[in-house]
């Protein structure tokens, strides 16, 4: 119980620190760091063109790359590991330590990027900052098939919660994803999610997308979401944690 309070305080000094002008969050990967070393490691970026690209998806890729050279949309880089500074944030914000394992922390890799090219999730996603909505284009690859022929329910649930969370320019965490399933999308073909953030509620954003076919007359799903900063999610954890010391516990409502 004495760890808990103490994790909990930990985690709300921290967030007093952000309050104080610390840096915030970085969403920007970093060249990760080795010990008795002044080598650095260089991040492959997957949200760039393959040889397993399609026609169509590379079509659009060449598309919207022209749209970012006036500065009104930008290309979002993707990585298999997040940034040292970030899993640190990630920590400090919400895990217990307890829950922690360094090794098996240090291993891992965000799951969308771990098949080998064109068998998984291959995408990239374009931001428009002053609009605020995200443009993804996804190729999904055999990896990912469900009734033969047909593309994993799951699997397009994954990319439209990541291109929901592209458009909040920030770490957090789903509070709520609602989609509904409109058409069965066809293996390998590619499909393009439209997200945008529609409104805020104090530190709620709620946002919203679409998945269309490349030539848009398909419309295969539709879906809203509510997600929640991640310093906040670590700020709950917090109390929690410091009101259940002396009480029987606490339900909290998102």
């Amino acid at each position: 119980m004495l760890r808990s309070c103490t994790a909990g305080l930990r985690s709300i000094w921290a967030l007093r620190g952000r309050r104080e002008g610390a840096p915030r969050l970085s969403m920007d990967l970093q060249p990760a760091r080795r010990l008795f070393s002044t080598e650095k490691v260089i991040h492959k970026d997957w949200a760039l063109p393959n040889p397993s690209w399609s026609k169509d998806l590379k079509l659009l890729f060449d598309q919207f790359m022209k749209k970012c050279e006036d500065g009104s949309w930008e290309r979002l880089p993707s990585y298999k590991r997040r940034s040292t500074q970030e899993s640190e944030d990630f920590k400090t914000y919400f895990l217990d330590p307890k829950l922690v394992e360094e090794e098996r922390l240090s291993q891992a890799q965000l799951f969308t990027r771990g098949f080998e090219d064109g068998l998984g999730f291959e995408y990239v996603i374009f931001k428009n900052n002053d609009e605020k909505r995200t443009v993804c284009l996804f190729q999904g690859g055999p990896y990912l098939q469900g009734v033969p022929g047909l593309l994993h329910g799951g699997a397009m649930a994954t990319m439209i919660d990541i291109a929901l969370g592209s458009c909040t320019g920030g770490a957090v965490m789903t509070a709520n994803l609602n989609i509904n399933f409109k058409r069965p999308v066809p293996l390998c073909s590619v499909v393009v999610i439209n997200s945008q953030l529609d409104k805020l509620e104090g530190r709620k954003l709620f946002l919203s997308c679409n998945v269309r076919s490349v030539d848009e007359k398909t419309l295969y799903s539709e879906a809203t979401g509510k997600k929640l900063p991640l310093a906040i999610l670590g700020l709950v954890s917090a109390v929690w944690g410091f009101f259940c010391l002396g009480r029987g516990g606490i339900d909290l409502v998102f």
